[in-house]
């Protein structure tokens, strides 16, 4: 199986490591019932750490507009974890952080779309709940270290962490990972990261997991059906504000629902007639209207970026060549950074990018190495 001596290798000198400190090191693992976070306590186990398993309740059904007599999805979720908990025998438990969620993911969500960006709340999810809430309550356990089934990779180069791509890149999520910092990737452990998703399904097949086959999660947690929009005005109690389709030029094209409803190089729903396809080019908050263009007009070549976070700890003193990814699912692209102080950079791209979108992160890597990102700002 490929990538399996090198995570033999990997367990037999962790394993020698828990070992020679004398005691057996403690794992939280963060389980959401998936085949990832499963076959990393197995993982875990099997490198001889005492583990301890858990799922984080994020939200209510009435967060996710789903009604209070339905059974939420995310509770098989839980029953699946404890399952696999229960066959490894590991303790298990189910910490309800819904308040915690529901401020810094759930309202900056929300509040984003408001002011016509477009956000990525799986990284706040990963920076505010499994590596903040999350960590203080490993703290509070004993715990050494806490475990995920993220596909990225943790390294130590001289006396600094760095926080790297997975092998399979097909599955590598460190793009939604760069807001850690050094003391996090000390205590944080990616068990995946030496392998690829075909070795995880067939590894939990074998360690006789029922959820082995299951799908992934293709959605947002609390946008289970797609609807950014019905989320957003179930959270602020009030419809959509309709506005208007304008041009470069500020001609008016037509009325649109409300800019909720859109995001940056969308095309389709757009219900305007024109000689050529036309795409959202930019959003205003403050007026409500929607610039519209063609695809030449959603190219730039510059960005600015803030709430920056530099994995290193340390700013760069100029300017620095590095690619640069400005969404989940797009190559890098070579530019150069400068950063604005600490917690702020200016990016030009060598090369245009098309639809560089307000709220969504920019990510840098030097090779496989995540260096640090931001959120793209705003124009207005």
């Amino acid at each position: 199986m490929e990538g399996s001596e090198s995570l033999n290798e990997a367990r037999s000198l962790e394993l020698m490591e828990v070992k020679m400190d004398g005691k057996r090191k403690k794992a939280l693992i963060a389980m959401s019932g998936g085949v990832d976070s499963s076959l990393a306590a197995k993982l875990m186990k099997d490198r001889g750490y005492d583990c301890i398993g858990c799922t984080m309740k994020l939200y209510q059904n009435e967060d996710a507009g789903i009604e209070r007599s339905r059974t939420c999805c995310s509770l098989d979720d839980v029953e699946d974890a404890r399952n696999v908990a229960y066959r490894l025998g590991m303790p298990f438990y189910v910490f309800n952080f819904t308040d915690a969620f529901r401020h810094a993911v759930i309202r900056k969500f929300t509040e984003s779309y408001l002011q016509g960006m477009t956000p990525n709340p799986c990284i706040d999810c990963n920076r505010y709940m499994k590596f903040d809430k999350l960590f203080e309550r490993a703290k509070i356990l004993g715990c050494d270290h806490i475990v995920t089934g993220h596909y990225a990779r943790i390294e130590q180069e001289d006396g600094k962490f760095l926080l790297k791509k997975a092998l399979d890149e097909t599955k590598d999520q460190s793009y939604v990972l760069y807001s850690m910092n050094q003391e996090q990737l000390a205590h944080t452990v990616f068990p995946l990261g030496e392998l690829r998703k075909t070795e995880v399904r067939a590894l939990a097949a074998e360690s006789g997991f029922l959820n082995a086959n299951k799908p992934d999660s293709q959605d947002i947690c609390f946008v289970p059906d797609g609807d950014y929009a019905r989320v957003i005005q179930l959270q602020t109690g009030k419809q959509a504000v309709p506005g208007k389709f304008v041009d470069q030029e500020g001609r008016v094209l037509g009325e649109h629902k409300g800019i909720i409803h859109y995001t940056i190089g969308q095309r389709k729903g757009l219900g305007i007639s024109s000689a050529e396809p036309l795409y959202v080019c930019k959003i205003c908050p403050k007026s409500g209207n929607i610039v519209l263009g063609n695809a030449k007009k959603l190219l730039k070549n510059e960005a600015k970026v803030t709430d920056f976070n530099w994995i290193s700890g340390e700013t760069p003193q100029k300017a620095i060549r590095c690619k640069v990814k400005i969404r989940y699912r797009q190559p890098e692209q070579w530019a150069t950074v400068t950063p604005c102080g600490e917690d702020a950079a200016y990016i030009r791209f060598d090369t245009p990018q098309r639809a560089i979108t307000p709220g969504q992160a920019a990510v840098l890597y030097d090779g496989d190495t995540v260096l640090g990102g931001g959120t793209v700002c705003s124009d207005e």
